[in-house]
This record gives structure tokens, sequence and C-alpha cells, in this order.
């Protein structure tokens, strides 16, 4: 399928800034705190705790805000009767989670009367989620033990395997994934099962990772080839799946990818939203990160309005026919499918009142 060369035009007026932005320093937990609230247009402002160092307030703020927008797009785009938010706690995470320090942030939550929800993301985990869930109900994401979903990883992976197979089947004319050379990179709890379910699907896998353990866990699915994480976006392949942090594609290693397909579960792919444009002119499909990566959140969300498994998979399903209508779109309009999918995102928004689970 060939793109034309267009347009991010949609992104100029949309999304809008966060609607609110909370910090928060507690001397006694050193508990140091962002809470961006981008979107509660659909209903409270639903995305993960992330927990990591950052080199000043300024950057982490910057990533709670750049998260947080993401979110409003992910769950609108999922048709979630929630909007985005992100929180940011700032420090190691193999030190700073002491009882006190999730205490305090719990009261944080309370604090906020549910505008926002929280769930587990980079440096937290769901033992992490469990503990505010004794001292918060504005917490998703827990343990089975504790009436959760458990862990929301396998739905993550099994939401970008839905949009990889819409987008084989508008590049390559079919959705079997049988014989692609698959390009991953990044085997945390999402990457590892998106490998998974592409060895089942009997794909090559050519993968990458900064740990030589997650090469090693992977590798009981099946037989992969590694190459250095740096080499990843320069290798041949069908796919690219990014699946680490964000930022990967940019003005460096867009013009090094050799791939007709780009789509994996990793957030802000994009440097900058005018990479769209220059990987659409290398005739290459990017399916926007927050369509393909929307499996966890619709979970969660399930979760915390009253958890139905069938019913959070199947809605999960629904990212193959919304991933066909943003490359449609695409295709009738002469946009970029993340202008096609910002301009879905829009469209939701407008459209929120009393918004419900929508496929």
């Amino acid at each position: 399928m060939t793109q034309p060369l267009a347009s991010t035009s949609p992104m100029q007026h949309f999304p809008p800034p966060p609607e609110e932005v909370v910090t928060l320093w507690r001397r006694d937990s050193r508990l140091h705190a962002v809470v961006a609230i981008h979107s509660t247009v659909r209903g409270p402002a639903l995305g993960g705790t992330r927990i990591r160092l950052y080199p000043d307030l300024d950057a982490a703020v910057a990533e709670a805000c750049n998260l947080a927008e993401a979110m409003t797009l992910k769950n609108a785009v999922a048709g979630l009767p929630f909007g985005g938010g992100k929180a940011v706690l700032i420090g190691d995470p193999a030190t700073i989670k002491t009882p006190e320090l999730l205490t305090d942030y719990a009261g944080l939550l309370d604090a906020l009367k549910g505008r926002y929800v929280t769930a587990a993301d980079v440096g937290s985990t769901q033992a992490d989620m469990d503990a505010l869930r004794d001292h918060t109900r504005f917490v998703a994401g827990t343990s089975l033990s504790r009436g959760g979903s458990g862990d929301p990883s396998p739905m993550t992976a099994y939401g970008v395997l839905c949009a990889m197979e819409a987008g084989s089947e508008g590049v390559f004319g079919t959705r079997d994934l049988a014989g692609k050379t698959i390009a991953v990179s990044g085997l945390g709890k999402v990457g590892s099962e998106v490998v998974r379910l592409l060895l089942e699907r009997r794909c090559r896998i050519i993968a990458s990772d900064v740990s030589t353990q997650a090469l090693d866990a992977v590798s009981k699915f099946g037989r992969i080839d590694v190459v250095p994480p740096d080499k990843i976006h320069l290798t041949e392949c069908d796919i690219f799946t990014p699946c680490a942090l964000g930022g990967v594609l940019n003005d460096r290693t867009v013009g090094e990818l050799r791939c007709r397909l780009v789509v994996g579960a990793a957030n802000n792919q994009l440097s900058a939203p005018s990479i769209a444009d220059e990987l659409a002119a290398l005739d290459i499909v990017y399916i926007p990160d927050f369509v393909a990566s929307a499996g966890g959140v619709v979970n969660i969300a399930h979760e915390y309005l009253g958890y139905d498994e069938g019913k959070a998979r199947a809605h999960v399903q629904q990212i193959y026919t919304t991933t066909e209508t943003i490359l449609r779109r695409s295709g009738e309009q002469s946009i970029t499918p993340l202008a096609a999918a910002m301009t879905l995102a829009e469209e939701r928004l407008a459209g929120s009142a009393g918004a419900g689970i929508s496929g």
C-alpha cells in the first residue's frame, strides 16, 4: 500500500494542553510525585504510574504530560469511558518503594477524588498496585487474589498482534503473518509475549534487548536471531516492532529503517509528530502506538468497571477493526495514519457525553 506524503495538521490544534498537573513532595517518605491529568472529558483520567530517575523536575513533568496526552488518545480511540492521565514518581524503583511512600502516594490519589485512576507502568508492579489498594480505591490492575484482572501485559501483546494483522492486510494484502520477518525491539513483559504469539504464527523473529536474561527467556519459545539494541532498527525485515521506551523513531533512525510496516507496544515512538510525514514519504506504514498498544488499558478499564475476561478480550480484538478504519481513512483522505487516528480520537472526544465502553 503506497502512502501519500501528507500533513499532520490535525495535531496543530488537537489535543489541547493538560487540564491539571499536580506535584507533591513528602519529606518523611521521600515521595516526589507528578500527576498529569490531561483530559476528563470522557471520564476519569486513567493511566499508569511510572517510577524512574529524572535529571530534574522539568523532565519528570514533561514526560508525565506527554504520556498523559497519549493516554487520552489511547482511551478515546479504544472507546473507553476514561480520559487520559499519568503519574511519575521520581527515584530509583529498586530503592524508593517503601510502605510509607506508597501510603503517601495513595493519599495523593485520594486527594484527587477520583479524577485520576492509576495502574502499573515502567518501574511499578502489580504488587505495588495491591499495596496502593489497601489505602485507596482509585487503582486498577491488581492481582487476581485481590479481585483484579492480573497482569495486563498479555492483553497488550494481543492488541499489538491484532493491529499488526490489520496492518499486514493493508500493506501485504493478507492478515496472515506466517513467513514474515519481524524485528522486535525490547523483550519485557509485553515484548516477550509478542514474540511468543508471533512464533506461534510461524514468523521469523529478530530481537534485541539490553538484558541477556530477557533474550534467554524468550529463546524457550522458539528460534530467534539476536542483534544489538542499537542495530535493531537497521535490520532488513517486513515489520519493525518497538516494544521498549519511546522516541525510537526520530530524524536519525527513520532514514535507516528497512521495513514496510511499523507497529509496536512502546509509548511515544515518534520523537516528533513530523516523523509520521517522514515515514509516509519513505512508504513505511506506521500504526500509531496509542492504537496498537491499547490492549492493556482496555483490560484494566474492564476490571475497574466490573471484570469479564471474555468481554475484555473481545474489546481488545476491536483493535483490528480500528486499525483497518484508520488505514482506510488514511488512503481515502490522503493523510498519514497518525493524522487519521488523531481525527478519530478527536471525534470520539467531541461525542463523549455519557460515554460508555464501546468498540
